[in-house]
């Protein structure tokens, strides 16, 4: 590595080893509520609420709302094979033209993909549309998560990552209820399995609101943790520093790639179960109920487990290792109902102009509870991913390559299982690559809990740059 890649890297340690242990006053009064992390923490969630999860509400319909699943599932395709892509070097981005502007950009493909659907609507030949608005929402979509993972987990303290991390999820998972909301209002007088134009109508002058939000969004520069210290955003100025830090990232922490196989999951389920399970057995009304349900109880399961996750009696390690039976026992408990529910049923067995179960089928019930547990399950694997990516740092920059690599491999997972669907895979097989995915990622990631949590993040892991200090000095 040239001498001044390396004097480059070392100022830039200095910087942040004097500045990310500064305390400074917060501000009083009005401003101080503005500034306030929480509040800060609040509007991320509002952004998310307003573009991501209206986009929740849509996918959690199956099938986009549409009576066939095969354009939904072929955009759903390409947007995460984008998201794979750019999520990679996301966090590099991220770094050098800051989080905020990220966010913003971030924010730019939800309405466009959300009105393609509109479009496809009124124009049943617009499907190519719809994959194009897909790839396009995957590339912003990698941004704003990237952005979003490296704010909200250098917001809070140590402490507080649990709390914040719930506090964001209950936000963000608010906006697919509202949305299916809208969704189960205006669809509950139909019995056929698509949506109307209305429906797409509302979640796309929602996902336009989102838009602005990150504009009144406060410079991360200027905020101040709960406990006096600064949030340091160390700009590099090279595109090749950033470049570099990525790869020193992996170098110096490679326990992060345990969790890839946990982020390669997080995503994967969803295909199951919005389109081979929502989408294939129910009519559009009981889609909609099911969404509204799924995603009211994301709200549930992240607030159980962020509490689980900051019982501060309990040594950090003791909670990563609770959380980690929780998601083992909730894994095994959905997938074991749903199995008993997916021997029933087949592709050719249920055509997508079939007459499908309606709310009140005498079996609805029990199908609606399965959608209950797995919301449930769903966010406390969320939670508990993005708790243990924070458990690793507190630097803004490592958290932003971190939440890159985590939606990177979460989008890959979603590309490869959307494809298969759309190729008319047989949905038992789905169901088991999905069982079996989350069954070993868990095994995987227990190597890094057990090594790399620790009850207090040290120097070493507050500052990317600062990480590799020694190394360059050694060169």
């Amino acid at each position: 590595m040239s001498p001044e890649l390396l004097e480059e890297k070392g100022d830039s340690a200095a910087t942040i080893d004097s500045a990310s242990h500064e305390s400074s006053q917060r501000p009083k009064g009005l401003r101080g509520v503005y500034y306030h992390p929480v509040t800060q923490a609040m509007m991320l969630g509002f952004t998310c609420f307003l573009c991501p999860g209206i986009y929740n509400a849509l996918t959690g319909l199956g099938g986009g709302g549409q009576v066939d699943a095969t354009t939904s599932a072929n955009s759903l395709s390409a947007l995460y094979a984008a998201l794979a892509f750019v999520a990679f070097f996301a966090g590099t981005l991220n770094n050098m033209i800051g989080p905020k502007r990220t966010l913003l950009l971030g924010t730019l493909g939800y309405a466009l993909y959300i009105g393609s659907y509109l479009a496809i609507n009124i124009h049943p030949g617009a499907g190519d549309f719809v994959v194009a608005s897909g790839a396009f929402l995957g590339a912003t979509a990698a941004l704003l998560w990237t952005a979003q993972g490296s704010l909200l987990l250098s917001y809070a303290t140590e402490a507080q990552k649990g709390v914040y991390i719930c506090i964001f999820w209950a936000i963000f998972s608010l906006g697919a209820v509202v949305g299916s909301a809208v969704s189960f209002g205006q669809n509950f007088h139909l019995t056929d399995n698509g949506v109307g134009n209305g429906t797409y109508v509302g979640l796309l002058i929602l996902a336009l609101i989102g838009v602005t939000v990150p504009l009144f969004m406060a410079d991360p520069q200027r905020m101040v943790r709960t406990d006096g210290t600064k949030i340091v955003i160390a700009r590099q100025s090279t595109w090749r520093t950033e470049f570099y830090g990525l790869w020193i990232a992996l170098r110096t922490d490679p326990m992060v790639l345990l969790l890839f196989p946990m982020f390669f999951a997080s995503n994967y389920f969803y295909t199951w179960q919005f389109n081979d399970y929502n989408s294939a057995l129910f009519n559009i009304r009981a889609r909609s109920l099911n969404n509204f349900v799924y995603w009211t109880s994301q709200i549930v399961g992240s607030g159980a487990m962020g509490f689980v996750l900051d019982q501060h009696r309990l040594r950090r390690r003791t909670r990563a290792f609770i959380g980690w039976f929780i998601l083992l026992g909730g894994a095994f408990t959905v997938h074991i109902w749903a199995y008993f529910y997916q021997r029933t049923y087949t592709r050719e067995s249920i055509p997508p102009s079939a007459q499908k179960m309606d709310i009140y089928d005498s079996a609805f019930p029990a199908h609606v509870w399965l959608m209950i547990l797995y919301g449930l399950f769903d966010a406390m694997w969320q939670t508990m991913t993005m708790w243990l990516i924070g458990a690793m740092s507190n630097d803004t920059n490592k958290l932003a390559i971190f939440s890159g690599f985590y939606h990177s491999m979460q989008a890959a997972g979603a590309a490869g299982v959307w494809r298969l669907d759309a190729v008319g895979t047989p949905y038992m097989t789905i169901f088991v690559s999905t069982w079996c995915l989350v069954a070993v990622a868990l095994v995987l990631v227990l190597p890094m809990i057990y090594y790399r949590v620790k009850d207090h993040t040290t120097m070493e892991d507050e500052a990317l740059v600062q990480i590799d200090q020694a190394s360059s000095k050694a060169t």
